[in-house]
Order: structure tokens, then sequence, then C-alpha cells
């Protein structure tokens, strides 16, 4: 028997039983799809992220504090606070006598408030920073300018807005010295920004900007900083000055051992590393759970293939009559199940692509930089899984159906 026979039979007895065979092919279309959507998705938000990171230039160190193993983020990256890294801290690090290869660097500590402007009243993040965050994040002013290095130790109470902020406070009129209130203080915006969007998990055209001092005593009432990030003066010298780093907040924090840093060190390959390992491991746990939905379908085409063994007995028995081996009565039945699955497997595997582009566009248009990408791999993932699913659940209904015995079968009824 030519492999094409039981493949026109399968196809036939698909067409006589239209609506099961359409109810049974849409739970693999829903789980084929949901994995290429899931993966697809994963995989440009993975890439976006990378390319955020990446934009922030590639000669930076990250002081995060709280200490970690060196394949894994410390828990401060993960929301804990801890309160271990200080101002002081920064301020060993940029004496050149220490890390001789790091030419400029600068804190951060961030915090959520209402912002007021006449009868506007909306809530933001601000981000208290020192006057280098210009040069360290390579920040553009749009109007106005960032405050100084005096103006962040003497508690001024100077804003600079991110675009977006200006856009939604202001709505096209100068804001350069107007006053805003961020929560119960009032504020002096001096500069904005130019538009940049998200990097490294945060949205500078969302956030207002003020002296870490000031955001420190007076907005949230702590002494410490979320972290440090540090420009080296090349690529080349990063290693040498992530150990002089090291080195300076051993001695900063009195620490003797390796083991007891209360700090962690991370350059950009680092950081790159650890984020392409977490949210890949997010990814593929996500598929996973789609997956599911796959097993599920699985079941309908077991359960689908099981009736259709009761109600073809007489035909395997006329079949088994002539001289069908058990071998072809099992392939017959196998390959019902298998064209289900291929079929529905095809038709997730294109939906699936169409859904992930226009949800690529979309995010788009909301002006994120998103790629598409549905890589070959998923798709060969998907027609293998197809096919797996339409063998694993098509055997029991074939070993059923193959196990008819003739005389039993031409006698039912």
């Amino acid at each position: 028997m030519r492999l094409a026979d039981p493949v026109k039979i399968a196809l036939s007895n698909l067409k006589a039983a239209k609506f099961r065979s359409f109810l049974t092919i849409l739970g693999i279309v829903i789980g084929i799809a949901s994995v290429i959507i899931i993966m697809a998705i994963g995989t440009s938000a993975q890439e976006l992220i990378l390319d955020q990171v990446k934009g922030i230039g590639s000669n930076l160190i990250g002081v995060l504090p709280g200490a970690s193993e060196e394949s894994g983020p410390p828990a401060s990256a993960m929301g804990v606070v801890i309160t271990t890294l200080k101002y002081d801290d920064l301020k060993a690090i940029l004496q050149k006598n220490n890390v001789p290869n790091v030419t400029d660097g600068a804190g951060y500590i961030s915090g959520n408030n209402t912002v007021q402007y006449e009868d506007i009243d909306k809530n933001y993040t601000f981000q208290g920073t020192t006057a280098s965050y210009i040069n360290v994040e390579n920040a553009e002013i749009e109007n106005g300018r960032f405050f100084t290095k005096e103006e962040e130790a003497s508690l001024s109470r100077f804003a600079v807005l991110g675009s977006k902020v200006t856009a939604d406070l202001f709505e096209g009129s100068d804001p350069i010295g107007k006053k805003i209130k961020i929560g119960d203080q009032n504020f002096e915006v001096i500069g904005t920004l130019k538009e940049r969007g998200s990097t490294a998990f945060s949205n500078q055209d969302t956030t207002i900007f003020m002296p870490l001092f000031t955001a420190q005593k007076i907005m949230l009432g702590v002494n410490y900083l979320n972290f440090i990030r540090l420009k080296a003066d090349s690529e080349a010298n990063i290693d040498r000055a992530k150990a002089d780093v090291i080195t300076t907040l051993r001695e900063q924090h009195d620490i003797k051992k390796a083991g007891d840093d209360d700090f962690s060190v991370r350059d950009q390959k680092a950081g790159l590393d650890a984020i392409t390992k977490v949210t890949g491991a997010i990814k593929y746990f996500l598929t996973a759970i789609a997956a599911i939905s796959l097993m599920v379908g699985g079941v309908g085409i077991m359960n689908t293939m099981l009736i259709s063994v009761n109600q073809r007995i007489q035909e395997v028995g006329l079949r088994k009559a002539i001289g069908a081996k058990n071998s072809v009565i099992m392939l017959q039945f196998l390959m019902e199940s298998v064209v289900v699955t291929l079929i529905g497997g095809a038709i997730g595997i294109f939906g699936g692509v169409a859904v992930s582009a226009l949800a690529a566009l979309v995010i788009q248009k909301l002006g994120y930089h998103w790629p598409f990408v549905v890589t070959f791999s998923s798709i060969f993932l998907a027609v293998i899984i197809s096919g797996f699913i339409g063998i694993f659940f098509g055997i029991y209904p074939a070993r059923k159906a193959a196990a008819l015995q003739i005389t039993e079968a031409l006698r039912y009824e």
C-alpha cells in the first residue's frame, strides 16, 4: 500500500464529518498559534530590552547594593530594598588614585509621587541623581539646562523634565521657570530633555530629574543609593576598572573576604548575559504554559479518533476480511490522527505569524522600537510538536482499531 492511500482516505473521512473535524483541528490551531505567538513576542521583547541596554553605551559599569552570584542579578535588581550603597562610595570610586580608568559616574535614587501644575494632576517617577547624569547617560537637553554640582549639594528644588512629562504638563507651552508641585514640595523647572524612550528598564521620557540630595533628604528621607553607574575610559579597560571598583568598595565597607561583599559590580556584557538568561527563562516558561493547550488538543484528537473507530467497526471488519493486515489498519487510523494535527499545525503557524506581525505593528505605532521576530526554530518546533501529538494521541485508537476481530466487527451493528 502506498503512503498516499491512507492520506487520501484520511482526508475523505475528515470531509465526511466536517464539523467534528473542525472542532478537533481548532484545538490544535489554538495551541500551535499560542506557542508561535508567545515565542515571537518573547523573542521580540528580549531583543527590545537588549537593544535598549546596548544603547546606553558599551563602556559602562553598574554597581548595585547587595551581593549576588556572578551568573545572576542581586536582590536589589528584583525590587528588594538594600541600603548598603552610599554617596561616599561614589565619591571614593571617582577618585583617580582609586579607580584611574573611570572617567565619570552618577548615583541614583528613585521615587514616585503626584505632580501638579495648575489644574493638571498626574503621577510620575522622579529620580534623584548627580549633575554628571548628562555625561554618563549621554542624555541631551532640549531646552534650559541640567542642574550643577553646586545645586546638587545645596538641596536645590530644581527639576528637569523628560519629554513626555513636558508634553503632559505644559501641552506645548514653555516650561522653563515654571513652578510644579511634587508631593508637597514646590520645584522650579530649569530644563527639559530630548525624547529618548526606554533604556535599561527605565523611561527617561516619563521621569522627572532632581538633585540627588534633594530626593534623598527632602522627598524620601533616606541616605542610600539605588545604584551607581560608571563610565570607563574605554571598553578595553572595563575589567581593570571593575577590579579597582571592587577593591575600593571593600575598603569603604571594611570587607576582608570576597564572600562577604554587600555589593555587586557588573559591566555591560555581564548585564546583557543576565538579562538574556532571565528573559529567555521567562519566554520558555510561558511557551511551556501555552503548550498545555496542545495537550488539550491532543486529548480532543484521541477522543475523536475513538469515536471514529466505534463508528467504523464494520468497515474495519470488511477490510480485514479482504486481507488487510493489522499494521495497515493501524497505519490508516494513525495517519488520520497525524493529518488532523498537521492541518491544524499549518493553520496555527500562519495564524500565529499573522497575530505576531499585527502585534508588532501595533506596538511600533505606539512608539516602541519593537522588532518582528519569528524564528525558523519556533516554526520547526511547531511542526514537530504537531506530528508528535498526532502520533502520541493517535496510537491508542489505532491499536484499538487494529485489534478488532473480523467476526465481531462484521456482526457489529
